[in-house]
C-alpha cells in the first residue's frame, strides 16, 4: 500500500498570519491534532500542532529553569522560547520546514519516517502543494479496514495448512503441530523461551478462519531441562501435581 491509499485528502489548513486562537478552534471543531500552515499560493510553510500550545503564558505552563541554565543556553534560545510561549500568530509558534512525504511512497517508508523523526503526522505533497495528511490515525483505520479481508476462511484442513505455512515463514518459530476443528486451533509443541508462546498465539490468531486458540505448548527450562505445561493445561491438572508456579515458589 502507498500513502495515497490511506491519507486524509480534504486537508484543513491555516495561514501563517492567522491567530493561534483560530488554529486551536479549527483543531477542536474538526477533532484533529495538527494543521499544515500554507501561504497564499498554497505552499507549505510549517505545521502547528497541539504540542505547540502546551507551554503558554495564558496557562502559566512556561518552562521554568534555574537562572544558571538560562545563562548556559544563551539569550537566543531564551528569546526563541519566549516567542513560542507568548506569540499570538501561527507563524510565531509553528514548526518551520516540517518533514513531508510524497503520495506515491510506500506505507512502510512512511512509518519508518514517522518513527525515525518521532512525529505523529506527515503532510503529503505534490509539486510543493499539500494534497493530504497521513497520521497514526490513518494507519489505524487502514488496519481495521484490511483485517482478515485478504482471503476466505476455508475449511478446517485449509485453515490448518495456512497455520503451518505461517509458522514455517517465521525464522524464530519452534516446531509446532496444529489441529483445527470448527475453526478452533489447538497448538502442540515445545519452546525454550516463554516469549515465543505469545508470538505463536499471534501467528495462529492472524490466520483467517481461526476463531479461538488453545495453548498446549510445553516450556522446557534451558538450564534444568524441566518441562512445564501451558497455563491453560496447568489449570486443568489435578491437585498435587508439580507446576511451574509451585517450583518458582520454592
Amino acid at each position: 500500500m502507498r500513502v495515497s491509499d490511506v491519507m486524509t485528502r480534504n486537508v484543513i489548513s491555516v495561514r501563517p498570519d492567522e491567530t493561534i486562537l483560530k488554529a486551536a478552534r479549527l483543531m477542536l471543531q474538526n477533532r484533529i491534532s495538527g494543521l499544515p500552515v500554507v501561504d497564499v499560493a498554497g505552499g507549505l510553510v510549517g505545521m502547528v500542532t497541539e504540542g505547540d500550545f502546551l507551554r503558554r503564558t495564558e496557562l502559566d505552563t512556561e518552562r521554568r529553569r534555574p537562572k544558571w541554565i538560562d545563562f548556559v543556553l544563551g539569550p537566543g534560545r531564551i528569546a526563541d522560547e519566549f516567542t513560542h510561549t507568548s506569540g499570538r500568530k501561527v507563524a510565531e509558534v509553528m514548526t518551520e520546514n516540517p518533514v513531508t512525504i510524497g503520495e506515491d511512497v510506500s506505507l512502510a517508508a512512511a512509518v519508518e519516517l514517522m518513527e525515525g523523526k518521532r512525529i505523529k503526522r506527515l503532510p503529503v505533497l505534490r509539486d510543493g502543494k499539500v494534497v493530504g495528511i497521513i497520521s497514526r490515525a490513518n494507519l489505524v483505520r487502514a488496519l481495521v479496514s484490511l483485517a482478515h479481508e485478504s482471503e476466505p476462511a476455508g475449511d478446517d484442513a485449509t485453515i490448518r495448512d495456512r497455520i503451518l505455512a505461517a509458522f514455517a515463514a517465521q525464522p524464530w518459530a519452534p516446531r509446532i503441530d496444529v489441529t483445527v476443528k470448527d475453526g478452533i486451533a489447538e497448538l502442540w509443541g515445545t519452546i525454550t523461551d516463554e516469549r515465543m508462546r505469545k508470538a505463536c498465539m499471534v501467528v495462529t490468531e492472524n490466520v483467517p478462519g481461526v476463531h479461538r486458540v488453545h495453548d498446549h505448548i510445553v516450556w522446557v527450562e534451558p538450564m534444568s531441562g524441566m518441562a512445564f505445561p501451558s497455563s491453560e493445561d496447568e489449570a486443568a491438572r489435578p491437585e498435587g501435581v508439580v507446576t511451574r508456579d509451585s517450583v518458582s515458589a520454592v
